[in-house]
């Protein structure tokens, strides 16, 4: 591997950088903005913050969404799952 590359990669990976552009089109695609560069930008903003403390972390889900999730799974109500469940 050339060592340009190999750079290139050890850059993306100490950024992080493909997990974040993973985050961001699955963001995208879950909400589906009118605006998606404004949300874009909204969105890195919110990761900044997240960062510094400050707020919290952009999730693709939030509580209400696991809520609803788990109520789909248990449906008898008893306040658990089975592993096989879960996964």
């Amino acid at each position: 591997m050339a060592a340009g590359e190999e750079q290139s990669r050890e850059y993306l990976r100490r950024h992080r950088l493909p997990e974040l552009l993973h985050r961001l089109g699955a963001l995208l695609l879950f909400h589906r903005p009118e605006r998606p560069r404004e949300f874009l930008i909204q969105v890195l903003e919110r990761v900044k913050a997240g960062r510094r403390a400050e707020g919290e972390y952009p999730f693709l889900m939030d509580e209400d969404n696991v809520e609803a999730m788990f109520s789909l799974l248990d449906v008898l109500g008893q306040g658990s799952i089975r592993p096989a469940q879960y996964r």
